[in-house]
């Protein structure tokens, strides 16, 4: 049990449910006491009625992690009837098999209920034994906790009149004798007394025990080792009361239900079994989607979300379908749980919603799969859960977490039954650890590891030749993250290391306890003697050093796997996340990287460093020391910051954020962005979460602290994103948001961020987006007030004659502008003299770009006449309408080009070239008025690049707009 259950016991008194799996898991009801609710005056029918009211707020208790899909839904609303088949006990021989590894079923499915109907070998007066079985994650205990809530509601094994269900691992725990009743009242006080549970007559045939996670207990059913007993008040350990239950000694009118794993079968003889019965989980994609459907489509009843999770369900479905890997692995509900997290953390993150990381995902979906759980022979007896070996979460991390840290190191995603003999068969053990080893593998082994899809659609008709078989995790994010773990953990330390650990331990041990006894002799012996026993102290301090040196290379290691060159221009890690659980869609991505990118490996790494999580691993039995934490971030700082002295790629900027919020640590991310001044995403797909992810990692920056740039231009942002960016653009001097899906909306928010007194933005770029006339007005409301603007581009975004005008009236109350861009905003002649007649008399503007308007010949000309001063004190504003400046070329004709060759892709191809032509139109005529020939050869090279310019245009050969 882990300590925080624990802890809920020890208050509360309570008994829980052990959650097999976590989507498909029995939810445990912390908190709960009947003797608080009820009294034991009242009468049988009243005291069930009482005991369905509390059974059904017990098991319809959501856990924090199923709060994460939003509260508007219920376990009933969420809930997904898995596949459950009946097995004949001949067919034992096939009860091993993994559900990955399942055929088809050949006989239809079967409810809980059907399992209770008369069978040919039922006796009268004798109630059924029931025997659920199946893998981890396949759902055992959500249908036991579906089937309690439907019983209390009356729709479901309505014929039983009471439903008792108990944990098998709380009564593995009990140390103290008690009889059937004992038990009974001890969970139920409403119950104490009651007379379907006295043994008198046949009134027990309405009763119904459910004993969830009977691995957890040891029954042993031999006459010598377990008294018989047919008395219910007869005090006995409760693992006998089990058996006589089992037996039909006690109480052999009720009917049972018991859940195990695979490896609990044989703890219960064929004899004592009526029937057998195998939960598969999800076998088809029609119920995968349902579930899916389930946790994704019931938001918070936003039109907008639906629909977006309604396209995500649909893109995950034709995943499915495909036969993927993700199919395979979604055979588990487990991670189909696991799933539906990630896709609402990746695209339904609200700021407005407790802080939630990827790392965290995985690491409470273990937690809650393996909590307190322990590997070893004595796991469920009466022997106290600390003197177990060891935890069964720390066994995984050794064996198939060595297994993952092997392929990420090596760059591999699939295994031969070979690698996993080596890596998880290990060297030669005992018989108590071959018997541990059986365990794990017909447990917990096909939880991680399911066979490759690819290799099976290969596998040869010779079943001899079995070497071609391969295994794969069951979500490649998993093996990257068992392989994080191993390293933090500390587990990849060589074999020196680990020697100088152990002999320090024992070492500094002893030196204590020597030390204080030859404090008391020091009188008596001589001073020489004495540095024989200080060599003792000296041994733990050059453990501490060595120590060091390898929390040290674990940081070293972070870093370098961050910054990988061959994975530099990879697309960003939580894209990558997305795509191998959608699939891709169109075209493959281009991939640059030779091998298999795991560059969630060292986000991992950072994440699991964060309080929170190793909170939860200590609950797991893995312990990361915050002496380690803190040796580990000491290092690590500084090699992030001497990688980021270099020039790094939008995305892989994009991933060190991400590692800063894995990492929940605000002292080193300040001390990382520090050193950064310039934060460029452009062409990054911005979502809510990667918004949610900039935003947290830049409030964690002092007030003081300042982006020179921040580029998110291409980044398809909307105006709900912007509102999750708002910390972070406090923090930004040059703003870009060039080329996003910007509308008049998203001007109020502008407006107010250029208001805002903590704001510092000299330059705002808002070049592409829809603003319109509408827009344009709004923004321009907040010149006069904010004078921190220098710099501002409204170039292509819908301005208009109207706009220009109002523009042209607005800026003698802004004194701090000084340059302008509104090219190509279909703004004619009169309102771009105005505007520039207007620039004119400001006493600080000195560039308007006015290029790609409908401008006549005859406005153009009297635009560079109008930019001339009136005075020779006053500053001449350089307008840049044209490739030309009348007769001569324009000194900007450079940069105008460049513009139109860089955005055009993006803008209307047919107006471009338009403009294009008028532009060669403009430079024949003025290189005609031209005598000297060097003037004339450098208008024939301006009409070169026009001409190539215009020929790319046609052959749509020009590059993407950055």
């Amino acid at each position: 049990m882990s300590s925080l259950h624990r802890q809920l016991s020890q208050l509360c008194g309570s008994w829980r449910w052990r959650w097999s799996r976590v989507a498909v898991s029995l939810y445990p009801a912390t908190g709960f006491h009947c003797r608080t609710f009820c009294s034991t005056t009242s009468g049988p029918a009243e005291s069930i009625e009482i005991h369905k009211r509390k059974l059904f707020l017990w098991f319809s208790h959501l856990p924090r992690e199923e709060k994460q899909f939003g509260g508007c839904f219920s376990p009933e609303t969420m809930h997904v009837d898995p596949l459950i088949l009946e097995r004949k006990t001949e067919e034992k021989a096939g009860l091993l098999s993994s559900v990955l590894q399942t055929q088809p079923p050949s006989c239809p499915s079967v409810t809980v209920q059907q399992l209770f109907d008369p069978t040919d070998a039922w006796r009268e007066g004798r109630g059924l034994n029931v025997l659920l079985y199946g893998a981890v994650g396949t759902g055992k205990s959500t249908v036991v906790r579906k089937l309690v809530l439907d019983w209390c509601t009356g729709t479901t094994l309505s014929h039983f009149k009471l439903l008792v269900p108990f944990s098998c691992e709380d009564l593995g725990q009990l140390s103290k004798v008690a009889s059937l009743r004992d038990l009974v009242s001890r969970k139920y006080l409403h119950l104490r007394k009651h007379p379907l549970l006295s043994g008198e007559g046949n009134q027990a045939k309405d009763v119904l025990f459910v004993f969830n996670g009977m691995e957890k207990m040891k029954l042993d059913f031999r006459i010598g080792a377990t008294e018989l007993c047919s008395d219910p008040n007869e005090a006995l350990p409760a693992d006998v009361v089990v058996v006589n239950l089992l037996r039909k000694y006690l109480l052999p009118e009720a009917s049972i239900l018991v859940t195990t794993r695979l490896s609990a079968l044989d703890r219960i003889p064929q004899k004592y079994v009526s029937r057998y019965a195998q939960i598969c989980g999800f076998t088809d994609p029609e119920r995968q989607r349902a579930y899916f459907t389930s946790r994704l489509l019931q938001q918070s009843g936003k039109t907008a979300c639906n629909h977006e999770a309604q396209s995500v369900i649909e893109l995950l479905y034709l995943n499915l379908q495909r036969q993927s890997q993700l199919a395979t692995a979604c055979f588990l509900p487990s991670y189909c749980w696991l799933t539906c997290a990630t896709l609402h953390f990746l695209h339904f993150t609200d700021s407005k919603e407790p802080i939630r990381t990827l790392t965290g995902i995985y690491t409470s979906f273990l937690r809650l799969n393996f909590g307190g759980e322990m590997l070893g022979t004595g796991t469920g007896t009466n022997v106290p859960i600390q003197e177990h070996q060891s935890s069964l979460m720390l066994y995984v991390v050794r064996t198939v977490g060595k297994l993952a840290f092997d392929g990420v190191t090596y760059k591999r995603m699939s295994f031969s039954e070979k690698e996993l003999e080596q890596w998880i068969g290990g060297k030669t053990k005992t018989d108590e650890e071959l018997h541990q080893l059986a365990m794990f593998r017909t447990d917990v082994l096909d939880f991680f590891l399911a066979p490759s899809v690819e290799s099976v659609k290969h596998l040869p008709e010779d079943p001899s030749e079995s070497d071609q078989r391969r295994y794969v995790f069951a979500v490649p994010a998993m093996q990257e993250y068992l392989a994080a773990l191993y390293v933090v953990l500390g587990e990849n330390k060589s074999a020196l290391e680990k020697l100088t650990s152990q002999v320090s331990v024992v070492i500094g041990q002893t030196s204590e306890d020597v030390n204080a006894l030859f404090n008391i002799l020091s009188k008596f012996i001589p001073l020489r003697i004495f540095a024989v026993f200080n060599l003792l102290k000296l041994f733990p301090k050059l453990f501490e050093k060595i120590s060091s040196l390898n929390k040290g290379s674990i940081a070293k290691t972070m870093a370098a796997e961050m910054f990988r060159t061959e994975d530099s221009y990879n697309e960003d890690v939580l894209d990558q996340v997305e795509k191998s659980l959608l699939g891709v869609h169109g075209p493959q991505p281009q991939q640059y990287s030779k091998g298999q990118p795991f560059e969630l490996y060292p986000i991992f790494m950072g994440g699991l460093l964060h309080y929170g999580n190793r909170v939860l691993l200590q609950q797991l039995g893995c312990s990361i020391q915050s002496t380690t934490v803190a040796q580990i971030t000491h290092v690590l700082r500084k090699y992030l910051v001497r990688e980021l002295s270099k020039p790094q790629p939008p995305e892989e900027l994009m991933d060190l954020l991400v590692l800063l919020y894995e990492f929940q640590n605000p002292r080193l991310t300040a001390e990382v962005l520090a050193s950064i001044r310039t934060i460029r995403l452009n062409n990054i797909r911005m979502t809510p979460l990667k918004c949610f992810v900039l935003s947290s990692v830049l409030s964690c920056t002092p007030a003081s602290y300042h982006l020179e740039e921040l580029d998110l231009s291409s980044c398809l942002l909307t105006h709900e994103m912007l509102q999750m960016l708002w910390p972070a653009f406090r923090h930004t001097q040059n703003l870009n948001l060039q080329f996003n899906s910007l509308g008049p909306e998203s001007c109020f928010l502008l407006r107010d961020l250029l208001l805002d007194p903590k704001s510092s933005i000299k330059s705002l770029k808002l070049c592409d987006n829809p603003l319109l006339e509408s827009g344009a007005c709004i923004l321009l409301e907040v010149l006069p007030e904010s004078q921190s603007l220098t710099h501002l581009s409204l170039m292509h975004t819908g301005l208009g004659d109207q706009g220009a005008l109002k523009l042209a009236e607005r800026l003698q109350q802004h004194t701090g502008l000084q340059e302008l861009n509104v090219a190509y905003n279909n703004i004619g002649d009169n309102a771009a003299l105005t505007l520039v007649d207007a620039c004119r008399e400001h006493p600080s503007i000195h560039t308007v770009h006015l290029y790609l308007n409908p401008l006549s010949d005859v406005g153009k000309q009297a635009l560079y006449v109008r930019g001339v001063p009136k005075s020779q004190s006053g500053l001449r504003v350089k307008v840049l309408a044209s490739v030309t400046e009348g007769s001569d070329i324009s000194e900007n004709w450079h940069p105008i080009l460049n513009v139109i060759r860089e955005n055009a892709s993006s803008w209307d191809r047919q107006r471009v070239k338009q403009q294009l032509q008028v532009f060669l139109r403009d430079l024949e005529w003025g290189r005609r008025q031209q005598q000297s020939f060097w003037k004339r050869l450098h208008f024939r090279r301006v009409e070169k690049g026009v001409q190539q310019t215009l020929h790319m245009l046609e052959k749509d050969t020009l590059p993407p707009s950055t």
